[in-house]
């Protein structure tokens, strides 16, 4: 019959690998979810700061298209004085 301890040994190395592996790998999905929620968050803030772009953007074209009114007006003027 063979000593306890040389069937002991392996196995209690094959469950720390296995142990070692598992964790490794819970840890890895871990921080690939914390990425991803990381991610996430960057691209709701590049989102919103595109839409104020965009609002921006029709506030100065809605400007420039009343100030381009107001320019042909005073033209129209300026010729109708001179």
């Amino acid at each position: 019959m063979t000593d306890i301890n040389s069937a002991v040994i392996p196995i209690v190395i094959m469950l720390l690998l296995v142990g070692g592996v598992t964790a490794c790998i819970r840890f890895y999905f871990r921080y690939e979810r914390h990425r991803t929620e990381v991610l996430t968050a960057e691209l709701a803030k590049n989102r919103e700061q595109a839409e104020r772009a965009v609002r921006q953007q029709e506030r100065s074209q809605a400007q420039i298209a009343e100030l381009t009114g107001r320019v042909a007006a005073l033209e129209q003027l300026l010729r109708n004085v001179g």
